[in-house]
């Protein structure tokens, strides 16, 4: 099953003339390897975050989009809290706690209050 990450790193491929086994050299692993990232059957190893920006020289616009990418294949998000201020990381937690029972209006309003906080 093709995953997001797995058609950005296609269409990534592709755009840059690449071969499978190209990409895969460059990010030092195997064209297998490779080939089950793409198709959803691997997890993409966190290294290749910024492996592949500086491979690429990703604009802004395809760093957004490879953040959303990975945010949209992971089940799992992981939030490193360690320079978090104390409200921060309050902030961090009661998320958490209610994001399972925030309805549709509600998440609507903090994605635009989010958006508009980071000039989107």
């Amino acid at each position: 099953m093709l995953t997001s990450i797995g058609r950005f790193l296609r269409k990534l491929r592709i755009d840059n003339g690449e071969i499978l086994k190209n990409m895969a050299d460059k990010l030092e692993v195997s064209s297998a390897f490779l080939s089950a990232v793409e198709n959803g059957k691997k997890k993409m190893p966190e290294i290749w975050t910024e492996k592949l920006s500086a491979l690429y020289g990703f604009s802004k616009e395809q760093t957004d989009a490879f953040q959303e990418a990975i945010i949209d294949t992971n089940q799992v998000i992981e939030l490193n809290l360690e320079n978090a201020t104390p409200q921060h990381r309050d902030l961090a937690l009661s998320f958490v706690r209610h994001f399972d029972s925030l309805d549709d209006e509600t998440s609507k309003k903090i994605i635009e209050m989010l958006q508009k906080h980071k000039g989107d």
